[in-house]
């Protein structure tokens, strides 16, 4: 299959696979596809498993541990990003957590507790990714998250994950303001939904689906494939004035009233 983009010579770091339906696994094969070197890291040992068969098929050089909650462990990762390659050009950040009794709850109930681990894990860890990919790039580089329709308007059983998708997105305007003078571009990538693990965890998430794919004009879903072809074009140089927007891979959901 020809790239749509080349990624050649370019080195990235994707962070949030969970096992081979993850957003985050169909954005590194889209990744590989265009020639881009990559890392991947996984959550823990139990997640490990899961993880492998991605890291492989897209012949991963960098394979490592990943949990933004444990002290050190997001450091550590870059220390080896730079010990190994000494340059990176992009990051994909798709990671997000809630715990479920704070999900599953409307945003008045939802306890300050986990309305700050979801903030952390969800949205601030992103700045601290850009934080320490950017000595590394050197030579300009894209920074990527995953974002959600549900920032923008009120979806039903989204619940604190909306509050947080918002601060995630303003987070990658205000990063884009930051580093543009180190060429250095931001990016929020609104997904529509995708079955995932992850989603799993929102209540009621194949009834959204329904009604998504019902809305959306031209009544299909979009694949982990398709967003994967958005990133890695946001990741190559054709993406170059691009920067701090969300950019809204859904088959124009956004766009129906």
């Amino acid at each position: 299959m020809t790239p749509l983009v080349d990624l050649s010579g370019k080195r990235g770091l994707v962070v949030g696979v969970a096992n081979e339906n993850s957003i985050a696994a169909g954005c590194a094969a889209a990744f590989s596809r265009a020639g881009a070197e990559l890392a991947v890291t996984y959550l823990d040992e139990r997640s490990k498993p899961y993880v492998q068969p991605v890291a492989d098929s897209v012949g991963a050089t960098i394979f490592a541990p990943c949990d933004v909650r444990v002290r050190g462990q997001l450091e550590g990762l870059f220390q080896r990003l730079e010990r190994e390659w000494g340059q990176l050009d992009f990051v994909l950040h798709s990671i997000a957590f809630a715990e479920r009794e704070d999900l599953h709850t409307s945003v008045l109930n939802c306890s300050a507790e986990g309305f700050a681990l979801a903030m952390d894990v969800s949205c601030h860890s992103f700045l601290r990714m850009a934080k320490f990919a950017a000595p590394l790039m050197t030579a300009g580089g894209s920074l990527m998250t995953v974002t959600f329709y549900g920032a923008d308007r009120v979806i039903e059983n989204y619940n604190l994950m909306g509050p947080v998708k918002a601060a995630l997105e303003s987070s990658v305007r205000y990063v884009a303001a930051d580093l543009a003078d180190r060429n250095i571009r931001a990016h929020a990538i609104s997904a529509g939904p995708v079955k995932t693990r992850a989603a799993s965890g929102i209540g009621r998430f194949d009834e959204l689906m329904d009604e998504v794919r019902a809305r959306t004009p031209a009544g299909r879903l979009v694949t982990i494939e398709d967003i994967g072809r958005v990133a890695a074009f946001l990741a190559s140089d054709a993406a170059a004035p691009l920067t701090g927007s969300v950019v809204y891979a859904d088959n124009g959901f956004h766009i129906v009233a």
